[in-house]
């Protein structure tokens, strides 16, 4: 008989333990989620304001917010109430809440941070730039230390966030989910009813001229909601293909009437942030910084130029003076450049006009290639090349170091317009002038002493840095002229501000009273008569191009003709028809373009003129020297097409450690932008390690010795 063990087995069963009651949630939390409804309101409104103080990195200015602008902070307090609503969605309303309040506080911080660095606000638009968040480390705009923080910061919020979603407890809701949701969605739809209603009684506004004012004056929130939701153009209540041809058939100009060889060079400088401040009174130079440019103002045709922008959103200036259309029929603060343009098959521009008439189309740049995405955005346009500041060999940088100095846009020019044997159209954007300014003293013995009368110490040396960095671009523009002159080729020089500076100016400090006005100048060579006209930037190109005698293309077109009978610019009989066709060409069907309509005017744009190559590599000690031509500070070195660390010596020698490299790899160097966009490779060699030959012929050596001892033993 088998032994019974089973009443054995008994006494070692484990008494099972008894539950632990939940955890009953804290007093606090248990008010919070009764009264969370009424508690939404005052939390809404203090979010609300810790958002506009981190914007506007003062308490103070949040009060005047709060204080002046008291409807638009009540509705940014509502679009903050409506998404806190949505932890009625969810049992977990404790860690919704936190999450939601950690998004808004995060939205500020950032926004915080960006402003510290730049003049224009964190908007949607930057959200598709922030691959470049690593690659643009130790720049103006944003450092590896902040890129380090940034990265810890978000983990640790991700790991508090992960905690309490595991610690943290569940709310049943008195209330049924579908009375709940009413709630929800009665909130979220009732702000695009809100809005048009608060824009037509100027509570809010349906447009930004200046991104940083607009935030200020309609809240953050507002703001970077807009650049959301409202982009792009809205479709014309009269659009179609009748109303299309009807409006090309009334505007067209003709045939060009310049011949052919009487055609002249045509060059566009978009002046950074100039501003003729002999037109401001509170301010007293010791004498007139831009002599040059009243010079020219003297002689040749100049005026004021409305522009779209104040302060900041150069490229919308840029955008209106390239294609002739409006900034002002896009989505608020909205830059076309890096929304539409990414994904339009192409853009009507100067460029495609001037283009199909044989000239060699250029844009040179001391800024970066992706910067504003005007890489892509220039092709579209049909642009044959872009000289940007990676294929520039840049060592010499404004007196607060922060920008590099314009001298060198005029060799670079210089290089477009010599890399072909037609005539050119060259767009040149200079970077001298560009802001921010400092509020101490950095010039020690400046040219230009500068009193502002009523304003601060500080706001003294802002002006003064900024004169002086005026009186340079006067300079230089001097020294361009000259060096297009000197071409003996027939020239056509039109220079704009492409905005005022960033130095809160207001309508009755200047003599314009108009904060959109800034000037443009002309200059040429041979005999075009003097005619001043004020335009807007929309109209500028068109205009002198009808001056010459160049017609062609839907916008050009139109503005010459509109122009020409006198039409007011911003008016609804300019206006109504320019939307028309601008919605046609970006947004529409491209009636205009007839049979034509799904072609494509973008070019394959190059980007540089001059070749880098690579002649010859050396090893130093651990360090391999690469000689060369036309390498930057952009210029990396890729080993098997892997990059690596590379140091610039200077335009003709690169280094990289002899550790990356062995006998027999392939090596090629590259312009590198943000992204690690490559915008144009040199050559590619070979590298034989010289000290590997010599080791290998010892080893073959003793090699052989070894065989002929052999032999004769054998």
């Amino acid at each position: 008989m088998k032994p019974d063990f089973s009443k054995i087995k008994l006494k070692f069963k484990r008494e099972p333990k008894p539950e632990k009651p939940p955890k009953e949630p804290s007093k606090v939390t248990v008010f919070l989620n009764k009264y969370s409804l009424l508690i939404h309101i005052p939390l809404s409104m203090i979010m609300c304001f810790v958002l506009e103080w981190l914007s506007q990195h003062s308490f103070v200015e949040a009060l005047h917010f709060v204080t002046g602008h008291t409807g638009a902070y009540l509705y940014n307090s509502f679009l903050i109430f409506s998404v806190y609503n949505l932890v009625y969605l969810t049992k977990r309303k404790t860690f919704m809440r936190m999450v939601v309040s950690a998004v808004f506080v995060m939205l500020g911080i950032v926004n915080c941070v960006v402003l510290f660095n730049r003049v224009t606000p964190f908007g949607f638009t930057d959200l598709s730039m922030i691959t470049d968040l690593l690659t643009m480390q130790n720049t103006n705009y944003f450092t590896a230390q902040q890129a380090a923080m940034s990265l810890a910061a978000i983990g640790v919020y991700v790991a508090l966030m992960v905690r309490l979603f595991i610690k943290g407890g569940q709310h049943e809701s008195k209330f049924p989910f579908w009375l709940r949701l009413i709630l929800v969605v009665g909130c979220f739809v009732s702000i695009p009813v809100m809005t048009p209603k608060l824009q037509d009684i100027g509570i809010l506004t349906g447009y930004f001229g200046n991104l940083a004012q607009g935030y200020k004056n309609y809240g953050y929130l507002y703001g970077f909601t807009t650049s959301f939701m409202d982009r792009g153009m809205s479709k014309p209540i009269n659009y179609s293909k009748k109303t299309v041809d009807k409006v090309l058939k009334d505007t067209d100009m003709g045939e060009s009437t310049i011949a052919d060889e009487d055609m002249p060079n045509v060059v566009i400088v978009l002046l950074e942030s100039f501003y003729d401040v002999s037109e401001a009174d509170f301010l007293q130079t010791s004498e007139d910084p831009i002599p040059y440019f009243h010079e020219l103002e003297a002689n040749y045709s100049t005026g004021h130029c409305t522009v779209p922008v104040v302060g900041a959103g150069t490229c919308n200036s840029e955008f209106e003076v390239l294609t002739g259309m409006s900034c002002i029929f896009f989505g608020p603060g909205e830059y076309p450049q890096k929304t539409i343009l990414k994904t339009a098959p192409d853009c009507e521009s100067v460029a495609n006009l001037l283009g199909s008439m044989g000239m060699g189309t250029h844009v040179v740049h001391n800024n970066g290639g992706n910067f504003y995405s005007r890489a892509n955005a220039f092709s579209k346009m049909g642009f044959d090349t872009f000289t940007c500041k990676e294929m520039l060999d840049i060592t010499d940088y404004t007196p607060k170091g922060s920008w590099p100095l314009d001298d060198i846009l005029i060799p670079a020019t210089l290089d477009a317009m010599n890399s072909t044997e037609s005539r050119d159209l060259v767009y040149t954007i200079t970077v001298g002038t560009h802001g921010d300014y400092p509020t101490e003293k950095i010039i020690e013995d400046p040219a230009v002493t500068v009193k502002a009368v009523g304003k601060s110490e500080a706001q003294e040396n802002q002006w003064e840095y900024y004169i002086n960095m005026l009186r340079n671009m006067d300079n230089w523009m001097r020294d361009y002229t000259a060096a297009l002159d000197a071409t003996g080729e027939p020239t056509l020089l039109i220079m704009f501000g492409d905005h005022l500076p960033t130095m809160g100016l207001t309508e009755d400090e200047i003599a314009t009273h108009d904060l959109y006005q800034t000037k443009y100048v002309t200059w040429n060579n041979f005999g075009m008569s003097k005619e001043d006209a004020d335009l807007t930037t929309y109209q500028l190109t068109s205009e002198y191009l009808n001056r010459l005698g160049v017609h062609g293309g839907t916008i050009i077109n139109y503005n010459q003709a509109l122009t020409s009978r006198g039409a007011k610019p911003g008016s609804n009989k300019y206006m109504k028809n320019l939307e028309l066709l601008q919605y046609d060409l970006l947004y529409g069907k491209r009636y205009a373009y007839g049979d034509k309509a799904e072609e494509s005017n973008a070019s394959e744009i190059e980007m540089g003129i001059n070749d880098v190559t690579v002649d010859a590599c050396y090893l130093f000690g651990d360090k391999l020297h690469i000689y060369g031509q036309n390498f930057s500070k952009w210029s990396k070195v890729y080993v098997n097409g892997e990059k690596v660390s590379t140091t610039y010596e200077s335009g003709q020698v690169l280094t990289i450690p002899s550790s990356a490299i062995k006998s027999g790899d392939k090596l090629v160097v590259n312009q590198v932008g943000s992204s690690s966009t490559i915008f144009r490779s040199s050559n590619e060699i070979t590298f034989i390690d010289p000290n590997a030959d010599v080791e290998e012929t010892e080893e073959e050596e003793a090699a052989d010795a070894e065989a002929e001892t052999s032999s004769e033993e054998e």
